[in-house]
């Protein structure tokens, strides 16, 4: 199935206890100027990887800053594709991700059928992960770009059954997401739950705006937290959540 570094890292992180930092950088953001205090930021902090993408990339901003995080840092770099076209052999892995929370086809399987010949050819450490879109108290993009509607907030048990179905399907990653800017994040008993019934690593990310809220979801069950909006709006929250989520490593 091709190299599997990251997800090796992954897993052994998961079996120690240990919590993983990720900063989600969308492209199309890149031109808003942050970037170099960013990546300074994250590089001072520790940070473990960076996820690259968007629900719509509307320019050509994807290789540019690719390129520009490989110049500056030596943070491995994940894709996280809004869909087929957003693909580069620039990066070091990708989430294939399958929205197992929604009933759209085309992000089960046919976007897939469509990158799979490129990804068999390229480099890229490919992750098959199980993408959960949690209600997150408002429509965000990607909500509007998958055409699915998110599992409720309050609905812990299809959030379980879901996250345990895309196990038993054989995905090798969770990511429960509320969305990119959702005034809510994902409540802490679904991660509690989602955790607490799979043994795959477990991806938290959307609404995460405070270094409490990140630790939070860290010791609740969460291996990796992804923080995005939050830092793009004020790059110096990267190194108090980065402190946050690893200090929150569980000992058993």
């Amino acid at each position: 199935m091709g190299k599997t570094d990251i997800y090796d890292s992954l897993v052994k992180a998961k079996k120690e206890g240990k919590k993983k930092f990720v900063v989600l950088i969308d492209p199309d953001k890149v031109r808003l100027g942050n970037m170099d205090k960013v990546l300074q930021n994250a590089v001072d902090a520790g940070v473990d990887y960076f996820f690259i993408g968007g629900s719509l990339i509307v320019n050509n901003m994807l290789d540019q800053c690719l390129e520009q995080i490989k110049e500056q840092c030596h943070i491995p770099m994940i894709l996280f594709p809004g869909n087929s076209l957003q693909l580069s052999w620039k990066a070091d892995a990708i989430l294939f991700l399958s929205l197992i929370s929604g009933r759209n086809p085309d992000l089960l399987i046919g976007n897939h059928v469509i990158a799979a010949p490129y990804l068999k050819l390229s480099p890229l450490e490919v992750m098959p992960t199980g993408y959960m879109l949690i209600e997150g108290g408002a429509s965000t993009s990607v909500l509007y770009m998958s055409n699915t509607r998110p599992i409720p907030s309050q609905k812990e048990d299809i959030a379980v059954c879901t996250a345990m179905a895309g196990e038993m399907l054989g995905l090798r990653l969770l990511y429960m997401d509320a969305g990119s800017g959702a005034p809510n994040p994902i409540p802490v008993g679904i991660v509690e739950s989602v955790s607490g019934a799979t043994e795959i690593p477990l991806i938290v990310g959307g609404g995460i705006r405070t270094a409490e809220k990140a630790w939070e979801n860290a010791r609740a069950g969460a291996d990796v937290i992804v923080v995005g909006t939050a830092i793009e709006k004020d790059p110096s929250l990267l190194i108090e959540m980065a402190d946050a989520v690893h200090g929150a490593q569980k000992v058993e």
